[in-house]
């Protein structure tokens, strides 16, 4: 099952795709994409992975909101594994840790946005995306985003 929304983001309309258990067949992805993980808390040994946040920067984000009894997701584990698609990522080791161990899938290539910034900001010790996003981008992320710090 599939719901679509829409949402304004600095003048900019995204189309949100929530789809339950796994990805459309027909969905296509190009060269790169961005992901994110959503798990019920942040323990690699108790808590579960339960949404995958993926985007292509084209103005659609994909939400898959997982069975957590079967993590059956053909479609998804087939993007996440494919060696042909570049995967962006922000603390790249949780999120590989939760999707090889709930989903099976070996994520690669992957490019981790920390790693990058530990390796070329030298001069700070704030690697969080929130200090990525003000320095590079001039936005400033809301203090009560949980997802940001």
């Amino acid at each position: 099952m599939t719901r679509r929304l829409s949402l304004t983001v600095d003048s900019r309309n995204l189309a949100v795709h929530l789809h339950r258990g796994d990805l459309p067949g027909d969905l296509k992805f190009g060269p790169q994409v961005a992901i994110d993980t959503e798990t019920l808390g942040l323990s690699l040994v108790r808590d579960k992975l339960c949404l995958v946040q993926l985007s292509d920067g084209e103005g659609d984000i994909h939400l898959v909101q997982l069975d957590r009894a079967r993590y059956d997701a053909p479609n998804l584990k087939a993007l996440l594994s494919d060696p042909k698609i570049e995967k962006l990522l922000h603390f790249a080791r949780f999120d590989m840790a939760m999707t090889k161990r709930d989903l099976g899938v070996d994520m690669a290539p992957v490019f981790c946005s920390k790693i990058a910034s530990k390796l070329v900001r030298t001069y700070t010790d704030r690697h969080g995306l929130k200090d990525l996003v003000k320095e590079l981008l001039g936005m400033v992320v809301a203090e009560d985003d949980p997802e940001v710090g």
